[in-house]
């Protein structure tokens, strides 16, 4: 069987996953879709092997690529329609909302006025994000009218992207939040997220320290309804704990694990690398 791994930059998951795949004795190689041009016209490529695992940093570079893939023909894990809805905070939502699952309370505007309506509707405190991002990179926390307008204004000049004003309410819960990866239908570990001194938010890549968290019965029921909302496929699910039960704010499509392997003792990579051939053989 070979399996490819695609990649804009080799980071530790993707060696994780590229040594996981030998040790499973698989054809394995890494592909840099920056080295590569696609005839879009073409049939099947062997060269992208039976599945294919998309780990593009860039969310416009893997999307694009892996809907090129898929089709020449190849599985992809994940999928271009799984990663067109992660990649987009605002598509997640919505897949939230549809399937009944609890999510923190979001508004979205498309103007500096009526962004501002939204953040009074909020109890002038809530969080804005860029609908396409990640690593917590320009979410920020509204705690003033005066604040908010400042944002706001500024986002006009930016480009358009960051003029879909995407705001949530703020949510009260201890200083962590929680990290569930799902592997096809399986909850295989979780972690909490803890956020660093001075900053609200607790993703790793700006400090959040990671510690192993018990896969509870709630953890575990939440975490695959949010994946089987979006589809088959491999997620970091990140969860809020609330006065009124956990909630789930993001899905993640191309999840970082590194800092997780350590803490939880499990083999993320290998887990990965076994779902991949189960897809391949189906």
């Amino acid at each position: 069987m070979k399996i490819t791994i695609l990649h804009d930059l080799i980071r530790w998951e993707e060696k994780a996953l590229y040594q996981a795949s030998l040790k499973k004795g698989l054809d394995v190689s890494l592909i840099d879709i920056k080295d590569e041009f696609f005839d879009v016209t073409k049939d099947y490529d062997s060269k992208f092997g039976d599945v294919a695992l998309q780990r593009a940093t860039s969310y416009y570079k893997g999307l694009h690529s892996a809907a090129i893939i898929e089709s020449l023909g190849v599985k992809v894990i994940n999928s271009s329609q799984v990663l067109m809805i992660t990649g987009n905070k605002l598509f997640t939502t919505l897949k939230l909302k549809e399937n009944n699952i609890a999510t923190p309370r979001t508004i979205v505007a498309f103007s500096p006025e009526k962004a501002i309506e939204a953040f009074k509707e909020l109890g002038e405190k809530a969080v804005i994000k860029p609908v396409l991002g990640s690593w917590g990179r320009m979410v920020a926390l509204l705690d003033s009218y005066y604040s908010a307008k400042a944002v706001f204004e500024e986002r006009e000049y930016m480009e358009p992207i960051y003029q879909v004003y995407y705001l949530q309410e703020f949510v009260k819960r201890p200083p962590r939040d929680i990290r569930a990866f799902v592997v096809g239908d399986q909850v295989i570990a979780a972690i909490y997220r803890h956020q660093p001194s001075g900053d609200f938010r607790t993703n790793t890549a700006l400090g959040g320290k990671a510690e192993n968290c018990p896969v509870t019965k709630e953890i575990e029921d939440l975490a695959i309804k949010a994946a089987k909302a979006i589809g088959n496929g491999v997620y970091g699910v990140d969860m809020m704990e609330t006065e009124k039960g956990i909630v789930v704010h993001e899905v993640n499509g191309t999840v970082e694990f590194k800092n997780s392997v350590s803490v939880t003792g499990v083999d993320i990579p290998a887990k990965i690398i076994d779902f991949a051939i189960e897809v391949a053989k189906r």
